[in-house]
């Protein structure tokens, strides 16, 4: 393009995407879109730089896609709904992405401003109707910043500060409303060759702190790690393990998102806090939300807790008492190799080494207690989540596996041992995450061997119709395993929780917690000409899972294993 030319501002958003290292725009599009499907129309025919599209047919497939993307690459993904009733539908996935500190663009349109006049103005009914007096309020409390885009010689400095925003310490989802009248209106395309104008402040760790800690850390008694949203890289992942194991740290991951350390590692717990926590005079916490559960157990009153991660006093929340004696605001994986080199340079003792070998120890035979609970689930009455889990790690340990869970496999039941190789739904809890990013993550990494696992109502809340149509369409192999019990068995086991002897834990069918008849998900899979296979005994799901494996390995595309499971 030359100097003098012209192009819509809807080409100008979509080729600024690429300038900023936007790999995909995940869009569902509406009455809204026009001046975006002609921009992405013109910017092709003038062999401008793009985004790869693509096209989501349901508004919370596309977030959750962006979140998953973001996950295997660390780069913030685009999406693009329509007007207020697709940002209704992604509010929730918004809500996931806040809590995971996953940077996102999130663009919606928004009805146009006039009634006629000028290019792009109301033209149908719809663009009454969907009239909102404060459309970001939908997604404000989940997003980092918002703004609604005034002028078309806006667009590009409005993108990158969006960018720069999300990408900022501590990340997440920015919000941009799109007029359609301002896409209409065209800008100087010069300005489209401009580089970035804004970029992600750095976030250093403080040292001096950093040595404090080590010093806490090598003098200390009895320290615990916790950690919930793993380690943040591969480097500070093996970073951790060495740390962790040289010093005598157990290391535990409760309701842990994502993999911090190896579930074989020596010093790698059980899920339960208690027993690390009640003795424990020094307490790291690495972007933990809910380290432990206070109402169950409580540090000591003289232990020194410590808090790292982009939000190390989780300001989000509006209770949340978790003491903070020492905090570092950063990235995690950073913190954690700050801490490896300065705990280098002091010497370790003979009582670390004595608890260590205690440690390790008392974490194998908590280890093999649990793998023997999995495996007794081989002749029980009905498959078990417990057994299904540990027979699935079994077959992914040769391989580079990154498994998602929606109240699918348990991680305590499963031999996982590399980074990444396990992702569980956003302590949020907007359920429907766990299908749609795994394909994102898929998308973005189809080397790596992908499974989403999930309850039968997490799979329903995925709108499962939308999400294989999606696969097929992009060509995603993938192992898509559906748990199902006919149950929301998390609401149930949240019941027995709080009244343990109450009438519903004596009712002969739990009220509003029970989901039959189950519909047919093989036929729902195979509506999409995928693979598709019914699990209901230990032979029939290892069958199963073996040619299911064979299938993806193939890159034939999705398969599914709907299992029968007992409840839990």
């Amino acid at each position: 393009m030359t100097e003098s030319k012209r192009m819509t501002a809807g080409a100008a958003l979509l080729s600024r995407f690429s300038a900023l290292g936007v790999d995909c725009v995940f869009a569902n599009s509406g009455t809204d879109f026009p001046p975006v499907i002609e921009g992405l129309s013109e910017a092709e025919a003038e062999g401008m730089s793009l985004p790869r599209t693509v096209t989501v047919p349901f508004e919370s497939a596309a977030i959750g896609m962006a979140h998953g993307y973001t996950l295997a690459t660390g780069k913030p993904q685009a999406v693009m709904v329509h007007t207020n009733v697709g940002l209704a539908n992604v509010a929730m996935g918004a809500i996931n992405a806040a809590c995971d500190n996953i940077p996102m663009l999130v663009f919606s349109g928004r009805t146009p401003t006039l009634e006629k006049g000028r290019l792009g103005a109301r033209s149908v009914p719809i663009g009454w109707g969907q009239e909102m007096l404060d459309q970001a309020s939908l997604v404000r409390e989940a997003t980092k910043w918002d703004y609604e885009l005034r002028f078309p010689e806006q667009v590009f400095d409005v993108t990158d500060r969006a960018h720069g925003i999300a990408t900022s310490t501590p990340k997440g989802p920015v919000y941009v409303s799109l007029p359609r009248e301002v896409l209409c209106e065209t800008v100087p395309a010069e300005g489209a060759l401009r580089r970035p104008q804004m970029r992600a402040p750095a976030v250093g760790v403080d040292a001096a702190t950093v040595e404090e800690i080590a010093r806490l850390i090598a003098a200390a008694k009895n320290p615990v790690i916790f950690a919930q949203h793993g380690a943040g890289s591969a480097e500070a992942f093996d970073a951790l393990a060495r740390l962790a194991e040289q010093w005598s740290i157990p290391v535990c991951q409760y309701w842990a998102v994502e993999l911090a350390m190896s579930m074989t590692h020596p010093m790698a717990t059980g899920p339960d806090p208690r027993p690390w926590l009640e003795n424990a005079d020094v307490v790291l916490c690495l972007d933990a939300l809910a380290p432990w559960s206070p109402a169950e157990v409580e540090p000591q009153e003289d232990a020194t807790v410590i808090q790292i991660g982009p939000r190390p006093l989780q300001d989000r929340s509006g209770v949340r008492n978790f003491r903070c004696d020492i905090g570092i605001s950063s990235e995690v994986a950073p913190a954690i190799l700050a801490l490896e080199a300065a705990l280098s340079r002091l010497e370790g003792s003979d009582a670390a080494e004595k608890r260590g070998k205690d440690i390790a120890q008392r974490n194998a035979a908590d280890r093999a207690a649990r793998f023997d609970a999995a495996l007794a689930g081989e002749n029980a009455a009905s498959l078990t989540k417990r057994w299904v889990s540990h027979e699935l790690s079994l077959h992914l340990r040769e391989r580079d596996a990154a498994v998602f869970s929606e109240l699918g496999c348990q991680l305590p039941s499963m031999k996982l041992e590399r980074h990444q190789s396990w992702f569980d739904g956003p302590h949020a809890g907007g359920l429907g995450w766990g299908f749609p990013a795994a394909m994102g993550f898929a998308l973005a990494r189809p080397d790596k061997t992908v499974v989403a696992s999930m309850g039968d109502g997490s799979y329903m809340f995925a709108n499962p119709v939308a999400c294989h149509q999606i696969a097929e369409a992009l060509g995603i192999s993938m192992l898509v395993i559906v748990l199902n019990n006919s149950e929301w068995g998390a609401v149930r086991q949240s019941v027995l929780d709080i009244y343990p002897d109450g009438h519903a834990s004596r009712a002969n069918a739990m009220p509003l917690t029970d989901l039959s008849p189950s519909p047919n998900f093989v036929k729902v899979a195979e509506a999409s000409r995928a693979f598709a296979r019914h699990a209901r005994d230990v032979a029939g799901f290892r069958e199963a899972l073996s040619d299911a494996l064979a299938h993806i390995d193939a890159k034939k595309g999705l398969a599914l294993i709907e299992v029968a499971v007992g409840k839990s």
